[in-house]
């Protein structure tokens, strides 16, 4: 994890380096850590397969997972399991007790909608900073990462759009010069994360989110804050609604 830096520490002569060092987070922040031996999975795969697992029903509310049998299926020693394990946990999706292991516990969507509401106005605020500090190399990199999602979502490519999306969004906060409120925005969409990416298999989710992207990067470097603020708001609101949708039908599955 690159080195954090203080808001004093950035107006007393450091801004350069906070600002090159909330960037370096964007560049690292979606990059899976891999294990020593390339050719064994890392937690981060680990992490992506139970979520796939959770979220298609395949694990239901309740069930078990054991380290030692998740060990022998990976192929992989207890470590990364125990590691996937609390990264799950972390975001909401199991929960683990002393003597109990680990079972299956998914949100419900009262509950998720009122994360995304933290949220949207989390990122919105992020954007709106952005609109009044964003240097014009932060704008670029924004702009960047944009068309990278435009390509990948032309390829169909949804895990690649996701990270590239992610990235997008760590530059926002980078730019937003506001360290703490990067952090809490980050450790949040840690939680949710794992229905922002499964709602970007959803048709035209991928494309629809980099015109939404596109708009809120023009009102940043119009230096609108009301815009920037506004618009930001509704692209996660709209994403709200989607992770939503996968949590209801979800339920639904479940109660049958």
């Amino acid at each position: 994890m690159a080195t954090s830096f203080s808001q004093t520490e950035a107006s007393t002569g450091g801004e350069g380096q906070y600002r090159q060092a909330l960037m370096a987070q964007a560049e690292t922040a979606t990059k899976p850590d891999m294990e020593p031996d390339a050719q064994k999975p890392s937690s981060a795969y680990l992490v992506r397969v139970l979520e796939d697992d959770i979220l298609n029903n395949v694990l239901k509310p309740g069930d078990r997972l054991d380290e030692q049998t998740l060990a022998r299926r990976f192929s992989v020693s207890r470590t990364p399991v125990r590691e996937a394990l609390r990264q799950l946990a972390s975001s909401g999706l199991l929960e683990i007790r002393r003597n109990h292991g680990a079972t299956v516990k998914r949100v419900t969507v009262a509950e998720l909608i009122e994360m995304f509401q933290v949220m949207a106005e989390f990122e919105g605020l992020s954007a709106r900073l952005c609109a009044r500090r964003a240097l014009p190399e932060e704008i670029a990199e924004m702009r960047r990462f944009n068309e990278e999602c435009d390509a990948l979502a032309k390829a169909a490519d949804h895990y690649g759009f996701y990270a590239a999306n992610n990235r997008m969004h760590e530059v926002i906060y980078a730019a937003s010069g506001n360290n703490f409120l990067a952090e809490e925005s980050r450790k949040l969409r840690n939680r949710i994360n794992v229905y922002r990416r499964h709602i970007t298999f959803q048709p035209r989710r991928m494309q629809n989110s980099v015109l939404e992207h596109a708009r809120i990067i023009d009102a940043i470097e119009d230096g609108n804050e009301e815009a920037a603020h506004r618009l930001m708001r509704e692209h996660v609101d709209l994403l709200a609604g989607s992770a939503a949708d996968v949590v209801q039908a979800l339920e639904t599955r479940n109660r049958k």
